[in-house]
């Protein structure tokens, strides 16, 4: 009877393997550079925005735009798209009021070990600094691009000119378009002729290593909508930028616009018979900030308390609709590489070692 059971059991999940394989032909990650948990769970922060030095003289435009007497409240003013369609349809974790922790793995909480700990699924020690060589390890995209089912099929944009380095776009062949570089190739269409002309005049706040998100985002968007990729990256920096320069108000309207353009994604996605109902979403940051002490929201780093709680959310098919998640849990940046393969009914294997995948997403 105990074998018969067990047997039943393994029949059941190899089913729900299978069925989850099959509906998640494509996935699309997407961070926010540095982007707090605490914004994410509670919204705005009072004790921040009332500080001058930190709202620049806009106080009262930010308690208009983002004040609510509730946290829940003032989350889903902040983040609408996260506290409607993701919440109901799929799963968001890193509340730790709940003691649903989410972190790094790696010990220097900035960003170049954390996005090489989210693609390689493993804090190497040796990835120690923003300006760190060609990352030596194996990235869960270059994995996935070696599939004949996706080769050719994964493309990477991101807003900071590292990402060249971290998933060494010299090594893996992947396509990645980071920072200044043209989007379109040999071959750009109309809109991409345009955006490389934009992004060659535009404003430039962060220096030559990073633009402003909206390139970024627009690149991505026409990439998704002309070429079709089966694994497509994302990654927007403004959050981090603006909080290093302690403009909360900026901080704010960065990480609005960047939910704003998750809906854009998503309903782009939905409306497209490719991908409509066989495409999941995974969205994440590199590392957290300060908030212990709260002029440290600004900075982030090893020495600075909170830095290396995070959070992520996840939707799509085969990703059950659990809503924020309240369980008590600890996961580790370094299990996404895993998960995101999982996802796709794949096991990422390396190198190096690679954490097992989040239970129960």
């Amino acid at each position: 009877m105990m074998n018969k059971h067990l047997t039943t059991l393994l029949l059941v999940f190899l089913m729900s393997a299978s069925l989850r394989a099959q509906s998640v032909q494509n996935i699309i990650i997407i961070t926010t550079d540095g982007f707090r948990w605490q914004e994410v769970f509670e919204g705005m922060d009072a004790a921040i925005a009332s500080q001058r030095k930190f709202n620049q003289g806009d106080s009262d435009g930010i308690y208009k735009k983002y004040w609510a007497a509730s946290p829940q409240e003032r989350r889903k003013k902040l983040l609408p798209f996260l506290w409607s369609e993701i919440e109901k349809n799929g799963q968001i974790y890193g509340n730790r009021n709940y003691g649903n922790n989410v972190n790094t793995y790696n010990p220097y909480w900035f960003s170049y070990p954390g996005y090489s700990e989210i693609f390689c699924g493993y804090a190497d020690t040796l990835v120690n600094s923003n300006g760190y060589k060609n990352n030596p390890n194996t990235n869960v995209l270059e994995f996935i691009n070696q599939k004949p089912a996706y080769k050719g099929k994964v493309a990477a944009f991101g807003a900071w000119d590292a990402f060249d380095r971290i998933l060494n776009k010299q090594r893996s062949g992947l396509p990645v378009v980071a920072a200044f570089e043209n989007c379109g190739g040999d071959r750009p269409d109309a809109n991409e002729k345009l955006i490389n002309a934009m992004l060659k005049d535009s404003y430039r706040p962060f220096g030559d290593e990073e633009c402003l998100d909206v390139f970024t985002h627009y690149e991505a968007l026409e990439k998704l909508k002309t070429q079709k990729p089966r694994v497509l990256y994302i990654a927007y920096g403004e959050t981090d930028e603006w909080a290093h320069a302690g403009r909360y108000r900026d901080y704010l309207n960065a990480a609005h616009q960047f939910d704003n353009w998750v809906r854009q994604i998503w309903n782009t996605v939905q409306h497209d018979p490719q991908y409509k109902n066989k495409t999941a979403l995974f969205i994440t940051v590199d590392h957290g900030r300060g908030d212990k002490v709260k002029d440290e929201w600004t900075d982030h780093g090893s020495n600075v308390a909170g830095a290396n709680q995070i959070w992520f959310a996840a939707m799509g098919p085969g990703i059950k609709p659990k809503g924020e998640m309240k369980n008590e849990v600890q996961i580790y940046q370094q299990q996404f590489a895993q998960t995101i393969a999982t996802l796709l009914g794949l096991k990422f294997t390396a190198n190096h070692p690679v954490a097992p995948a989040i239970d129960g997403l």
